[in-house]
């Protein structure tokens, strides 16, 4: 990992900060998969105690995205295609719900702000910015949640994207940006129209074509995730 993403921070949510760390880190691939981790050692780099360390570790482990095993043993887990087969689906009718229910409650400036990310969408596709591009891909939804005004939604969302995301890294600027930008279009008008139905049904298809993509391009490196499974590969007594 970087000096740069792991300079020590203050003290302020530190819990919260050690486990964006940690996560961005695992998502952008700065944590590869089947790398082996120690708290003490990210301690060390990120300037704070174990204990902050340990419940990120934990979380994460919560999220499928680490694995402590005998011996204390703890990596960062292998791409998991069957896990973001099962979970896209869910993604995407849980983007319809919020995308149905914030449809009625978007004020001028929340409309504005779609079309702002979806112009940094396009922007950052552009100029292969893969990073760029899901963050702004992050804010075209997470618009629709935070007008659903549903408390379950986020927390739920957060949960199952970690196991896509990491996916999305992967392959979304290649496969399906350019596409989604024109579906954004579409969302947006569906939106301003205040037909919440259709707006719905239009950011569900978006996802699902993404996980279609997304997994379509993976099945030939499958033999090579599986054998980079720690499940396959037991360690050596």
């Amino acid at each position: 990992m970087n000096q740069q993403s792991l300079a020590p921070i203050d003290r302020v949510s530190l819990r919260a900060r050690v486990y964006e760390i940690l996560q961005r880190a695992i998502i952008t691939g700065e944590l590869e998969p089947g790398q082996r981790v120690r708290d003490q050692d990210i301690a060390g780099q990120l300037g704070v105690s174990r204990t902050p360390v340990r419940e990120a570790l934990q979380r994460l482990e919560d999220e499928g995205l680490v694995e402590t095993r005998r011996g204390s043993l703890t990596r960062i887990m292998p791409l998991d295609t069957p896990a973001a087969r099962d979970a896209f689906p869910l993604v995407a009718a849980l983007h319809a719900f919020a995308t149905r229910a914030a449809t009625p409650h978007l004020a001028p400036a929340d409309l504005a702000a779609l079309r702002v990310a979806n112009a940094d969408l396009a922007a950052a596709l552009s100029t292969e910015d893969v990073k760029g591009a899901i963050a702004a891909d992050d804010r075209f939804h997470l618009r629709f949640i935070e007008c659903a005004r549903n408390s379950e939604l986020a927390p739920t969302l957060d949960r199952l994207t970690s196991k896509i995301r990491r996916l999305e890294v992967a392959r979304f600027g290649s496969l399906a940006g350019r596409r989604s930008v024109e579906q954004h279009g579409a969302i947006i008008v569906a939106a301003e129209q205040r037909n919440a139905n259709l707006a719905a049904e239009l950011v569900e298809q978006n996802w699902l074509g993404l996980g279609e993509l997304i997994l379509a391009s993976l099945s030939q490196s499958e033999p090579q995730l599986q054998s980079n499974n720690p499940a396959n590969n037991p360690e050596p007594r």
